[in-house]
């Protein structure tokens, strides 16, 4: 099961996740109160080697996300827009293609994509993640069973959830920000807690 963190801004966040026992940080370069400048995002890349790196775009044009990936060491790049399967073919490294989950959402529009990832994000108008809502699991079960690339889940995902999320889903791995943040602030208690909580349906598993 993979654990990714979301919404990295401070080094301090970083090796906590990593310490915890995260997989994957995540470091946003889209409009959003998570934005990192690439350079700082750089810096705390340096100093915590180890884990991997990757970093959340929207609709970013391919220049921009080829030169903040090569800056910032990135191993995954993470698209929140409406990026197509063509743009997706013309990166180099591996990609995460996010999709917000809703009635309109279903497997063959997914699978369209080849990428190392499929995430599964709460539906929100107006926003392309980070939203802190859930989406309906088990409304979801279905297309997770036919999307033919591994799934990551997130979208409001907590230390109190995230059994029940894995469960209906049965995701690869968990992406989580906002549920592991204090006003707006990544916890370092929460973040534990929440890798706690998925270690903890690893071993039941």
């Amino acid at each position: 099961m993979i654990i990714k963190i979301c919404g990295i801004r401070s080094l301090a966040a970083a090796r906590a996740a990593q310490q915890a026992g995260a997989d994957m940080l995540g470091f946003v370069f889209a409009d959003s109160r998570r934005y990192i400048d690439p350079e700082q995002a750089a810096a705390i890349s340096r100093q915590v080697a180890g884990i991997a790196k990757v970093g959340v775009f929207v609709n970013a044009s391919l220049a921009e996300v080829k030169r903040i990936a090569v800056l910032c060491a990135l191993d995954y790049v993470q698209l929140h827009g409406e990026e197509t399967p063509e743009y997706c073919s013309r990166l180099e490294l591996p990609v995460i293609k996010a999709f917000r989950f809703n009635a309109e959402c279903s497997a063959g529009q997914i699978n369209q994509y080849k990428a190392a990832f499929a995430l599964l994000d709460s539906y929100c108008p107006g926003q392309s993640g980070g939203t802190g809502l859930v989406f309906d699991w088990r409304q979801a079960q279905a297309v997770c069973r036919q999307i033919r690339m591994p799934v990551l889940a997130a979208g409001g995902l907590t230390a109190a959830n995230a059994a029940e999320a894995i469960a209906l889903l049965q995701p690869a791995g968990v992406d989580v920000s906002g549920g592991v943040e204090t006003n707006g602030v990544k916890d370092i208690d929460k973040i534990d807690q929440f890798i706690q909580a998925v270690r903890a349906v690893r071993r039941r598993n």
